[in-house]
């Protein structure tokens, strides 16, 4: 009779098997835009506010795990598409400006995105980033995961699996701008989304639904983006060494 020992390499090799990575895309010909720095003399100011959701949000979806999750992640994953914290503050909603068109590279260049597993979790769940650049990868669960990365067509852009605990890789981002949502096909519940942008003046709100971003002195158009509510856009004036205040409030009747 086979002992048990003798399967736990066969059924490794076969979760690896099941998300094993697909080739990925290469890598943009041209140079990232975040090396590019702004002349010396370009005047700056800066935008800064919270973004909120008036109304008492609906509980989030618990999805349930199974079998050796359950000691790494608990008996329940959080659905983490609307992440609202005291008083209505909003986390990861995407602040950009319209257009870079025009626009001097920012004065601090974005950092470079990376996407983490933990407690079965994509963290964060979602991502700001430059199109065309690198995303970080890593595990830190002692889990077997992958990382499936679609298209707008659903088609898979890349899919890379991460058996280890601690492993990190690196893979391009669509040249294009756009949305690229990310799922565990091991672990459904796992979702993250990255919004790229062809310029560099984007943030995401913290936990307390603050944002703050160095702008050229002029007149802009703010993007404010959540995936489960209507985007919006506002007309900013901002001089020189002057810090303008913008607050968004959505309301939970807004929520898809």
């Amino acid at each position: 009779m086979l002992r048990a020992p003798f399967f736990r390499p066969l059924l490794l090799l076969a979760l690896v098997s099941a998300c094993r990575e697909s080739p990925a895309p290469p890598a943009p010909a041209a140079p990232a835009p975040s090396a590019a720095r702004p002349p010396a003399d370009v005047k700056w100011g800066t935008l800064e506010g919270k973004v909120r959701l008036a109304g008492t949000p609906p509980a989030p979806t618990l999805s349930p795990t199974t079998g050796t999750v359950v000691s790494v992640c608990g008996e329940q994953a959080e659905d983490r598409t609307l992440v609202v914290g005291a008083e209505g503050a909003l986390a990861y909603t995407v602040v950009s400006l319209k257009s870079g068109a025009g626009l001097p590279p920012p004065a601090t260049p974005p950092a470079d995105p990376v996407l983490d597993q933990k407690k079965c979790l994509y963290e964060p769940p979602v991502l700001a980033a430059l199109a065309g650049t690198t995303l970080t990868l890593r595990n830190s669960d002692p889990l077997v995961h992958n990382v499936r990365a679609a298209s707008g067509s659903n088609r898979s852009y890349f899919n890379v699996a991460m058996p280890l605990d601690g492993m990190t890789t690196r893979r391009p981002l669509p040249a294009q701008p756009g949305m690229l949502p990310i799922h565990c096909d091991i672990h459904p519940w796992m979702r993250a989304v990255v919004r790229t942008f062809d310029h560099g003046y984007f943030t995401t709100t913290r936990p307390d639904g603050s944002f703050r971003m160095e702008v050229p002195e002029g007149t802009h158009t703010l993007v404010f983006w959540h995936e489960r509510l209507p985007p919006v856009e506002r007309t900013v004036n901002v001089r020189a060494g002057e810090r303008v205040e913008v607050t968004q409030d959505w309301t939970v009747s807004e929520l898809k």
